[in-house]
C-alpha cells in the first residue's frame, strides 16, 4: 500500500534537517537570527544607575529549573547572555538594596529594573552567612576552639545562616541533638561555652546588632556570568560533581555534569545542553542496606560490634527530633566521583559492612589492615550501559584522583595511603582483585637516619597526585584537642618509588588542612579551613625534610583569604576567618579564564568562589549571591571548546549543604562560572 504524506507534514521535516545558517546568512537573506540573551539596566527611584549588583534570570519552563546571574557595569548596565528560547522572570539582586520586583522577559528583549534602597537590618538579611558568624564572641577568645568550632560545626552547613542565628538558648540544645555527630562536636568544645557564646550571639542580632555591609562586587569580579541547573530533592546532599577529566580538560565536551547524593545514594547527573536532570541509585552489595547512622565496627574475634555511623540529621539523639526521619537511606552514601578517560565515573562508595570479618581474605594477611578500621570502597558507573561496577579495598576511600600513569590514588584512612590501578583489574578475574591495590603504612622518619620510626595516625582527607616528580600528597585537618599538631593537621608526602612518607605542619597561624591541589609548578596548594588561609608549600626550599612535621617552616607561604575575621584573644594575626575553606582546586588549564595555574578556594561561609591570581597575589570574589546558602565543595574545570573564548570554558561546582532545606531554595543545584572580558559581552 502506498502511504501519502500531508506537504505541511514534510516540510518541518525538511527546514529541522536542514544545515542550520548562521547569523550572517539569516541576515543577508532578510531572517534576523534571534538573540539569545535579554539586556537593559538597574537604576534607583532617583534614577542614578545602580553599579555592581546582580541582575538574576530563572525560569521553570526547561526540563529541569534554570537560572543565569550577571553583574551590572559602572552605568548600570547588564547583559545576561546564553539564554535558552522560553520566559524568564528577571530581578534585582544587591547589598544596601531590596530585592527588585520580578518582571517577565524574553532573550531579544531590552528591559529597565527598578529598585529600592533597603534598612540596615533589611540589607543585612541577604549578606553571607561568614559575615553575621564575625560577630561570634569564642569562649575566653581561644583561637584553639574557633578552629574546632570550624572544622566540626561548619562540616557540613553554614553557621551564620538565617536558620542558624535565630532561637533561644533551649531551642539551639534541642537543636544540637537533632544529630549524634553535631552532638559529639558540641561536647567536644564544650556544651555549655557553646551555648554561652551562640546565645549571646544570637541575643546581640535580636537586639538589632548587624555585621559590616559586604563590598560590591568590582572590577574582574563583574565579568562573571553564574548558570544554575536543578538537580535531586529537598533531601538531596550533593557532595560533589565532575566535568571532564582533570588530566585533560576538554575531555566530554558539553556532556553530562555527574555528582553524587550521598544522603540517598544516588548517581545524579545533568545535561547542560539539553537542559535537563536525572539519577540512578548507587547499589550495595549482597543486599547490604543499614544506612551510614547505624552502621557498625567489630573487629576480628571481637565479642560484638560498636557504634560507627556519622549520626546525619536523620539521626537524632534524645530527646533531639527530626523531620528527616527515614530520609536518609545512604548504606553506599557515595562521596566523590571522577571521570576517567574511558568515560566512567569512578566514585568511593561503600559496598559493604565495616566489619573486619568482611574483608577480602588477602586484606586479613596484613597486620596494618587487619584491624584498621575504615569506611569506603571503590566503585565505577558506566553512562554508556548505566551499569556498575563494586570493587572492594583493603583501606578505606574518601577523595580520588588518577595519576599521569593512570593509578588511581584515594584517601580515606587513618592508617595507611591506598591506591588501585585499573589497568591490572578484570572484574571476570576476582584474583586480579589483590594485584591492582596496593598501600603505605604512614611512618616517618624523625631522627634523619632514613629509617621510618614514628607512624602518623589520622585521617587522610585530601589527595593529589604530583606529575612532577610522582609523589602523591595527602591532607590530615586534625582539629581534636590534644596538642598542636593535632591542632594544626599536618601534609603527608608519599613516594612511591621509595615507600617513604614525610609530614609538613603548616606555620602558626595556618591549621586544619583539608583540600589539597598542585600546580604545574610541583608547587602543593592546600585549603587551611581552620585558619582560613590558602597555603603554598614548596618543598624544594627546605634544608631538612625528614622529622615530624615542625621541620621545614620556610617552605610554607601563607595568604589570608578575604572576609571578616573572628576576634581572638591571641596574638595580632592569629585570628580566625569566619570563611570556611572546605576543599581546593588548582586551575592548571585556565578552564576559568583568569589565567593557567590559578588557584580556587571554596568559601563555603560566605557564598562565594575565591580565585587567588599567582601573579598579583590578590583575589577574586566569585559571588554567588542566589540562592543564598551556597555551600559549594568539590570544583572541577572543562574546555568545551577552546576556539570559543570566554564561552568555550567553565568552572563547575554544586550547592553541596547539608541540610539543602537551609538554602533559599531547597533544591541542589549544578553551578557553572564563566568570566568575560567585560560585563557586557554576549
Amino acid at each position: 500500500m502506498r502511504h501519502h504524506v500531508a506537504p505541511w507534514l514534510i516540510i518541518p521535516f525538511l527546514v529541522a534537517c536542514a544545515p542550520q545558517q548562521s547569523a550572517l546568512e539569516s541576515k543577508q537573506q532578510g531572517l534576523e537570527a534571534r538573540p539569545d540573551f535579554i539586556e537593559g539596566h538597574v537604576r534607583s527611584q532617583s534614577g542614578e544607575p545602580e553599579a555592581g549588583v546582580w541582575v538574576i534570570a530563572e525560569t521553570d519552563a526547561l526540563p529541569t529549573p534554570f537560572r543565569k546571574i550577571v553583574v551590572t557595569d559602572d552605568d548600570g548596565k547588564f547583559l545576561l547572555p546564553e539564554l535558552p528560547d522560553v520566559a524568564y522572570d528577571v530581578w534585582v539582586r544587591g547589598y544596601g538594596l531590596r530585592d527588585s520586583t520580578r518582571i517577565q522577559a524574553e532573550p531579544g528583549q531590552t528591559i529597565k529594573l527598578a529598585v529600592d534602597a533597603a534598612s540596615r537590618r533589611e540589607a543585612a538579611a541577604i549578606y553571607p552567612a561568614s559575615y553575621w558568624l564575625s560577630m561570634l564572641t569564642p569562649p575566653e577568645g581561644d583561637p584553639h576552639w574557633v578552629n574546632t568550632f570550624k572544622l566540626g560545626c561548619q562540616l557540613c552547613h553554614q553557621v551564620g545562616s538565617g536558620i542558624t542565628r535565630a532561637g533561644t538558648r533551649e531551642q539551639l540544645d534541642l537543636g544540637l541533638h537533632k544529630a549524634t555527630y553535631m552532638n559529639l562536636v558540641a561536647d567536644g568544645l564544650g556544651r555549655e561555652e557553646l551555648l554561652a557564646s551562640m546565645t549571646g550571639w544570637r541575643q546581640r542580632i535580636l537586639d538589632g546588632e548587624t555585621p559590616a555591609m559586604p563590598p560590591r562586587p568590582k572590577g574582574t569580579e563583574r565579568n562573571v556570568v553564574l548558570t544554575q541547573w536543578a538537580w535531586g530533592d529537598t533531601f538531596t546532599y550533593a557532595h560533589d560533581e565532575i566535568a571532564t577529566d582533570k588530566r585533560d580538560p576538554s575531555r566530554y565536551a558539553n556532556q553530562p555534569i555527574y555528582g553524587v547524593d550521598l544522603a540517598n545514594d544516588r548517581m545524579l547527573m545533568v545535561d547542560p545542553v539539553a537542559h535537563s536532570a536525572s539519577s540512578s541509585a548507587v547499589p550495595t552489595l549482597n543486599g547490604f542496606d543499614t544506612a551510614w547512622c547505624d552502621q557498625t565496627y567489630k573487629p576480628l574475634d571481637a565479642e560484638q560490634a560498636f557504634p560507627s555511623g556519622f549520626g546525619s540529621l536523620g539521626c537524632p539523639v534524645r530527646p533531639g527530633i527530626t523531620g528527616y526521619e527515614g530520609q536518609y537511606p545512604n548504606a553506599a552514601n557515595p562521596h566523590n566521583p571522577m571521570l576517567d578517560d574511558l568515560g566512567r565515573v569512578w566514585i568511593t562508595t561503600q559496598i559493604r559492612r565495616e566489619w573486619a570479618e568482611d574483608l577480602p581474605a588477602f586484606c586479613q594477611r596484613s597486620p596494618v589492615i587487619t584491624n584498621n578500621y575504615h569506611h569506603r570502597q571503590l566503585g565505577w558507573y558506566n553512562p554508556k550501559s548505566g551499569d556498575y561496577q563494586l570493587i572492594d579495598t583493603c583501606f578505606g576511600t574518601h577523595h580520588l584522583q588518577f595519576d599521569r600513569h593512570g593509578v588511581l590514588w584515594v584517601s580515606g584512612d587513618s592508617n595507611v595511603v591506598g591506591w588501585f590501578d585499573p589497568a591490572k583489574y578484570d572484574p571476570d578475574k576476582p584474583a586480579s582483585l589483590a594485584a591492582a591495590q596496593g598501600w603505605s603504612e604512614v611512618k616517618v622518619d624523625t631522627d634523619g637516619n632514613g629509617t621510618p620510626d614514628t607512624s602518623l595516625p589520622g585521617f587522610n582527607y585530601g589527595v593529589i597526585p604530583n606529575p612532577q616528580d610522582d609523589s602523591v600528597w595527602f591532607a590530615q585537618p586534625g582539629g581534636n584537642p590534644g596538642g598542636a599538631l593535632d591542632f594544626r593537621g599536618r601534609l603527608i608526602r608519599y613516594t612511591p618509588a621509595t615507600d617513604k612518607h614525610e609530614a609538613y605542619t603548616p606555620p602558626r597561624p595556618g591549621s586544619g588542612p583539608r583540600g589539597v591541589d598542585v600546580d604545574r609548578e610541583g608547587i602543593i596548594w592546600v585549603a587551611l579551613g581552620g585558619s582560613g588561609h590558602l597555603g603554598r608549600f614548596d618543598r624544594s626550599v627546605c634544608a631538612q625534610t625528614w622529622g615530624s612535621g615542625d621541620q621545614c617552616p620556610e617552605g610554607w607561604t601563607l595568604y589570608r583569604s578575604p572576609g571578616p575575621l573572628i576576634a581572638t584573644d591571641a596574638d595580632p594575626g592569629d585570628e580566625r576567618s569566619a570563611d570556611f575553606h572546605y576543599y581546593l582546586f588548582v586551575d592548571q588549564h585556565n578552564t576559568l579564564g583568569m589565567g593557567e595555574d590559578t588557584v580556587i578556594i571554596n568559601g563555603t561561609g560566605s557564598d562565594s568562589l575565591l580565585a587567588f591570581d599567582q601573579k598579583s597575589r590578590t583575589f577574586v570574589t566569585i559571588r554567588v549571591p542566589y540562592p543564598l546558602n551556597t555551600y559549594t565543595r568539590g570544583l572541577d574545570g572543562r574546555i568545551d571548546d577552546a576556539n570559543a573564548g570566554w564561552k568555550g570554558r567553565g568552572l563547575w561546582f554544586t550547592n553541596g549543604l547539608d541540610p539543602i532545606i537551609h538554602s533559599e531554595i531547597p533544591q541542589s543545584y549544578v553551578g557553572k562560572v564563566q568570566l568575560r572580558s567585560h560585563p557586557l559581552a554576549r
